[in-house]
């Protein structure tokens, strides 16, 4: 009978979370569509590549696929998540902070305002 090895479990249930929380925050932005939902996958796939190669890593994998998603998102569509914060002067995004740690949380640069952990842009109305 073959098991994964902890590390391997660990690593499908990083992923899996990772997943669902960018999709959520997609959802909420109401960006969710087929195609972006395959920037997702894609990230998760090469998330994994990497989590693969640095184990140390796999807690980080949350805000590093927000941050592939969003990156993606830029070069194709536009800024995502736009600051609900902000209401006054040009529309911008939001960043993923901290950029390599756990816990990642989207944040407003521009006024230094924490506003939502990964996952939780619905809560805001982001």
């Amino acid at each position: 009978m073959d098991h994964e090895s902890p590390a391997v479990s660990r690593l499908e249930q990083a992923l899996h979370m990772a997943r669902a929380l960018v999709l959520a925050d997609l959802v909420a932005g109401r960006v969710a569509e087929a195609e972006v939902v395959s920037l997702v996958e894609e990230s998760v796939s090469h998330r994994r590549w990497w989590a693969e190669q640095w184990p140390e890593g796999v807690e980080y994998v949350a805000g590093l696929v927000a941050q592939d998603v969003q990156d993606a998102l830029l070069e194709r569509y536009g800024r995502w998540p736009l600051c609900p914060v902000c209401a006054d002067g040009d529309p911008h995004a939001l960043d993923v902070e901290p950029e390599l740690g756990p816990a990642p949380h989207w944040v407003c640069a521009k006024v230094a305002v924490r506003v939502a952990p990964v996952g939780s842009l619905g809560a805001v109305g982001g």
